[in-house]
């Protein structure tokens, strides 16, 4: 089954457009901007549904003449665009995977409303089938289990990132290894890499976010 792709508001700047590339000819969802933005790259999603806030009348007009279902939702709702679409994504379309561009970046608030909604109890179905892709960054989420997990390409560093307490957590064969760790507070044992193409990882309990990263090309400005 193919994934269910949902494009959110977040700066283009941060988004693969490799990665998006590769999903181009499968269902999307555009949640609020993100909408304008794959119709900008000539996709257009199955759906649109946001507060549209940050979507001017012109742009809106465009979103309506392309888009055969847009669900409009007022500012002031109990979830967040991004939340919506996930929501859709999981009950109309019973997703086995959702892949989430436009979550990183910009504001801190809503990069941590998009990475932590999965511990909602609500969404916490979610947990095994979501992948966020951004520009440098690939992050699953994982429940209590064994797992052999692949490395990317131009994927250089690995990090396990405990969302919740975690007990038992194990790293066997990765370059820094872990052996049956609890930790009681969220920690991101950052800068791990894979010793070759193949790792492992166990956790008996909580809740762990894997990223597989590489640096940003890009040069810093300098300071005159």
């Amino acid at each position: 089954m193919q994934p269910i792709n949902i494009m959110v508001g977040g700066p283009a700047s941060e988004i693969s457009l490799e990665e998006v590339e590769k999903h181009r000819e499968e269902v999307w969802i555009g949640a609020d901007f993100g909408a304008t933005f794959l119709l900008n790259h000539g996709i257009i999603p199955q759906i649109a549904i946001g507060d549209f806030d940050s979507t001017f009348p012109v742009t809106m007009k465009k979103l309506k003449d392309a888009v055969a279902e847009i669900r409009r939702f007022p500012p002031e709702k109990d979830y967040t665009d991004t939340q919506l679409a996930v929501k859709v994504a999981l009950t109309e379309f019973q997703a086995d995977q959702i892949n989430l561009f436009g979550a990183t970046g910009g504001r801190l608030d809503q990069l941590l409303s998009n990475l932590l909604f999965p511990l909602m109890t609500e969404f916490q179905a979610v947990i095994p089938k979501l992948v966020i892709f951004d520009r440098q960054n690939e992050m699953r989420y994982y429940l209590p289990g064994d797992y052999e997990i692949q490395k990317r390409p131009g994927m250089k560093y690995l990090a396990f990132v405990n969302l919740t307490a975690v007990t038992g957590l194990t790293l066997p064969d990765e370059k820094y290894r872990l052996q049956n760790f609890d930790a009681e507070i969220p920690i991101s044992w950052s800068s791990n890499e894979f010793n070759g193409s193949v790792n492992h990882f166990s956790f008996k309990s909580g809740v762990i976010a894997v990223i597989q990263s590489k640096d940003s090309l890009a040069t810093a400005p300098r300071l005159r």
